[in-house]
Formats: C-alpha cells, structure tokens, sequence
C-alpha cells in the first residue's frame, strides 16, 4: 500500500529483509521499478579468508590486484555505441511530435538502459567475488569529477563507471561485515612498490622500471600502483589503530 497512491502489484526481485521505511518508484523506460529503503536489516557475513588486497582501477584493465590479477574492462557502452548512434539518427530523422519519434525515443531508451544494467550487473558481480576472496580491500580515494574533465578519456571513464563500483562494493561490504579502505591516490602509480624511489611516467607508459640499481623491479604499471594502495591502506589502518 503505497501513500495517495493505493495497492499495487508488485514482481518481486527478492523478499523484504529489515524494516521499510521508504520506497521510490522510478520510471523507466521499459515500466516501472520499486526500490524499498529498509531499516535493521541483519548482516549476513562471509567466512573469514585471512586474505587482503590492493585495487588499482583502469582503463586498460577494469582493475588490476596486487597480485598481478586483472579483471577485463568490458566496455559495455564502446560495444554498443554503433547501435546506440543508429538508434539516435532514427529518433532526428522523425517528425517532431509524431507516433513514430516517440516509438524511436522510447526504443532508444531502451538501448541506454540495456547497456546500464550490462554495466551494473558487471559491477555487482565482481564487487561480490572480489568480497568473496578477501576480508580487506583497499582501493583509490579518486576524483571521478576532476578525470573526466579530460576530454579524451571522458566517454571510457564513464564508461567505466568507478564511482558505482566503489558504492557497489562498500554497501556489500558492509552487509557482508568486509572491509573496503580508501587511500589517498596521490603517487600510487608513480612510486616504485619495491623500493620507494619515485619514477615519473606518462599514462602512455604501461611498464614500471625502478633505475634504482639495488632496486630494479620491472612490473606492470597498474600492479606496481595495487601494490602501493595496499601498502598505503595498511599504513593507514595502523595509524589510525
């Protein structure tokens, strides 16, 4: 029973746990969807793994683990995009105001939403693998805001979508009594993970070479930087013990 709205009929995606204390209904473009906000809901937590680890995110890799595993970057938008350009040119090439626009708007919109639940989907099920393996994630505090300014890396960041796997998987986390510790990015990729020298690189460089020569790890670029988040989340959960 909804306020000023009365009963509906509802398709259940999974049964109520916790207390309702809101609901938003939101309109989309193939219906509607329902999502209840509820209170005490009880934690359901893993098996401890004795296991930790540091997550560079990427554009090359969706995002690389401290020990050199890496999870492919899908780019649900990049695949669908020529699919996505022809179903804008319908929705121009038709009259204003006709039956047809609003078919090809509503058809287009369609296709937006298909590439956004490809992308959260996504988003989900690695968040809940990643929890799986480890009791201690420490990834980058970024600014998706200021990245995206760069016009030439804009549409895959997005695309990317770090920010909704960041929430994704601390609201997981939480339910599933994890932990997920932000660290400051500054020089996670620059900094050597064996020695600590820093050594300047452009983003076109993908290899990192230590020229300390007591040092001289060779690694991969987005590697070295998980090592450095993790390192660097460890330092600040001491510090903060």
């Amino acid at each position: 029973m909804l306020s000023k709205i009365g009963r509906i009929a509802l398709r259940w995606s999974r049964p109520i746990e916790g207390t309702p204390k809101t609901v938003t209904v939101s309109r989309e473009a193939d219906g509607y969807s329902v999502c209840f906000s509820c209170a005490d809901v009880p934690v359901d937590p893993l098996p401890p793994t004795g296991q930790q680890t540091g997550i560079d995110v990427g554009l090359a890799s969706f995002a690389t683990l401290s020990n050199g595993e890496h999870i492919c970057n899908p780019r649900w938008y990049r695949t669908a995009e020529r699919r996505l350009k022809t179903a804008q040119r319908r929705v121009s090439r038709r009259k204003k105001g006709s039956h047809r626009r609003r078919k090809a708007v509503t058809l287009l919109a369609k296709a937006h939403l298909e590439v956004q639940r490809q992308r959260q989907d996504f988003h989900h099920k690695e968040g809940l693998k990643l929890l799986q393996q480890h009791d201690t994630i420490y990834l980058e505090d970024v600014q998706v805001a200021n990245m995206v300014r760069n016009h030439r890396l804009a549409k895959s960041i997005s695309d990317a979508s770090w920010a909704q796997f960041r929430a994704i998987l601390e609201a997981k986390a939480v339910y599933a009594g994890r932990r997920v510790v932000a660290v400051p990015p500054a020089y996670t990729s620059q900094d050597c993970s064996g020695c600590g020298e820093r050594v300047r690189k452009s983003l076109s460089v993908r290899t990192h070479i230590c020229p300390n020569p007591e040092c001289g790890l060779v690694l991969d670029r987005d590697e070295n930087a998980a090592r450095n988040i993790e390192r660097a989340g460890q330092a600040l959960r001491g510090a903060v013990a």
